[in-house]
């Protein structure tokens, strides 16, 4: 019988990461592949990639392969899942980790253009990878989907706008919950992890230069302060792994109590 701790292990799968050779994205990516993952990380910038790799691989012993393109566009989201197909047949798990609220500007002054714009960036190019995906996981009967949401899904942000951001992670969260309940009959789970705000690079940067607003973001946490990168990486261990083979259509929050009140 396999153990408890086992359960979490991703020993021969393969995890395909948009957005993972930074941020929450390689924190996740870094947690998959110490639990036994190989990988394939979709990013826009080949040098991050090139490090990326080079240091999963040195730290962990696991294959892991690189594709440069733009996820957040409808063509390059389908052309570098083709790439990963090519370079690896068979993909067990799939984090749709690339988005962003990317502008700050006001539903009123939003032009239609920039609104699908944005919206496919955090919404539809998701749907696109799990598209491409579908047939592969299919025909295993096996497969895990985790789409990176957002605290921003169930409500809006206090003190910021691009309610694009709002709008599209909350349709993410309700297109996890149909692939689940659409593709449970073929071995296939759908999950999200909800994260809060984390100190990344670049909110370390915007965070140093609005102090006022961090002060204000981490009175609102019940745990009173921002997550690290690191955080992330067992939620998403837990739900790519046996461990949660009995959950599909959840969201998780991983937000130290941000969506309480």
């Amino acid at each position: 019988m396999m153990s408890v701790l086992d359960r979490f292990r991703l020993d021969g799968r393969t995890a395909l990461i948009t957005g993972g050779s930074r941020g929450l994205g390689r924190a996740m990516a870094n947690a998959l592949a110490e639990a036994g993952a190989n990988l394939v990380l979709v990013g826009r910038d080949e040098a991050d990639l090139n490090t990326a790799r080079d240091e999963i691989t040195a730290a962990t012993q696991r294959q892991v392969w690189i594709v440069t393109g733009d996820a957040g566009t409808a063509t390059g989201a389908a052309v570098a899942c083709d790439h990963a197909l090519d370079l690896v047949p068979t993909i067990d798990i799939l984090i749709n980790n690339v988005g962003g609220r990317r502008v700050d500007v006001a539903l009123e002054e939003v032009s239609i253009d920039e609104w699908k714009r944005l919206v496919d960036l955090n919404l539809t190019n998701a749907l696109i990878c799990c598209q491409k995906l579908f047939p592969g996981m299919q025909q295993q009967q096996r497969g895990s989907i985790i789409n990176i949401t957002s605290v921003a899904g169930p409500l809006a942000i206090k003190g910021i706008r691009g309610r694009h951001y709002e709008v599209a992670k909350s349709g993410l969260t309700a297109l996890t919950k149909s692939l689940a309940a659409d593709w449970a009959p073929h071995g296939i789970r759908a999950n999200a992890i909800a994260p809060g705000v984390f100190l990344t690079d670049p909110n370390r940067r915007w965070f140093g230069q609005k102090p006022d607003f961090q002060h204000d973001f981490e009175a609102h946490i019940p745990m009173n302060r921002l997550g690290e990168p690191s955080e992330i990486g067992p939620a998403a261990v837990f739900l790519a792994s046996d461990a949660s083979s009995y959950i599909t259509g959840t969201t998780l929050y991983v937000d130290g109590g941000y969506t309480l009140w």
